[in-house]
């Protein structure tokens, strides 16, 4: 289990980038009294592309973040490629690493989708996006985050059966069922996120074009929105409460319920502390990424949250 308790350093370093940094937009001027017709429409037109205003408006840092970006994506994009090769090795063809495998892959793509634009923006001097390119990066992001979820629920399940019905691990956990859940983890990964980010993409006005993150994320296309995102923000709630957030959630803490408990009636310490090493990293991972994941995006004000990005 090394190999996952070093993804889970990435996952964290990665993580209080992705989510802990963004800064606030300045406020729209608008004049409320004397604001006219044509200011209106100027406002409150299509868009052709958008502004990422990335991590700071400080040209002095610039250089400084580049090269902290990059050393984290080399490293993110190194260990998940040594994890890949290791897997190879024909005495490691087991669910555990099958399932470890598929998280590398999730995690290399999450990386290079959130993080690319940073690195092409300063070697560039660009920081525009198309729309379509925008909407495709919300996209993918979303559904690499939700596959990333659902591998680690049947990683949970993995763990599940290996210590709760270790005679039976082979018999249940075998290359078919292996198969068949990362074909369910990868097709729900990849529709789950289609209703929120359908209706962003009908969108059709702007008050700015200017996104207040690092990356075309969701919530902050949503900030800049002239349009009623009254429906957006109760779908993308009950979507990320439900679908794509609590229900793996819950299923990663029943499997861990049962784990616990088989845990505590094995007799010796040393077989207790065995078992429990053997899904450590893994509960490592889980408790990171979901925290982070509460905490950005299922607040239960998103309008208030919207603010604060």
């Amino acid at each position: 289990m090394e190999q996952l308790g070093i993804m889970c350093l990435f996952r964290g370093v990665e993580g209080k980038l992705r989510f802990g940094i963004s800064q606030r937009l300045p406020a729209v001027s608008m004049p409320i009294l004397d604001m006219s017709l044509a200011t209106m429409q100027t406002n409150q037109t299509s868009v052709t592309y958008f502004i990422i205003k990335g991590i700071s408006d400080d040209p002095h840092l610039e250089l400084l973040i580049f090269l902290l970006v990059l050393l984290i994506y080399l490293i993110t994009i190194s260990g998940n490629l040594t994890i890949l090769i290791a897997c190879r090795d024909p005495h490691l063809h087991t669910p555990m690493y099958f399932f470890l495998g598929n998280l590398s892959i999730v995690d290399i793509g999450c990386s290079s989708v959130s993080l690319h634009k940073i690195l092409t923006n300063f070697i560039v001097g660009d920081k525009r996006v198309s729309f379509f390119a925008c909407m495709a990066q919300m996209y993918m992001f979303g559904s690499l985050e939700g596959l990333e979820l659902a591998v680690l629920t049947a990683m949970s399940y993995d763990r599940y059966v290996a210590i709760c019905k270790p005679l039976q691990y082979h018999l249940i956990m075998n290359s078919r069922t292996c198969g068949i859940l990362a074909a369910v983890c990868w097709i729900l990964g990849f529709l789950q996120v289609l209703p929120p980010v359908g209706t962003v993409y009908s969108f059709s006005c702007y008050f700015s074009i200017e996104i207040n993150h690092f990356f075309c994320d969701i919530i902050p296309v949503i900030r800049i929105s002239c349009e009623d995102t009254t429906f957006v923000e109760m779908l993308f709630f009950i979507e990320g409460l439900f679908p794509i957030i609590l229900t793996p959630f819950l299923l990663t803490f029943v499997s861990y319920i049962f784990i616990i408990h088989a845990i505590l009636r094995i007799r010796t310490s040393s077989g207790r502390l065995k078992a429990f090493y053997t899904c450590s990293s893994h509960l490592a991972v889980v408790i990171l990424l979901y925290t982070t994941l509460f905490g950005q995006y299922l607040t239960p004000n998103l309008s208030s949250t919207l603010e604060s990005k």
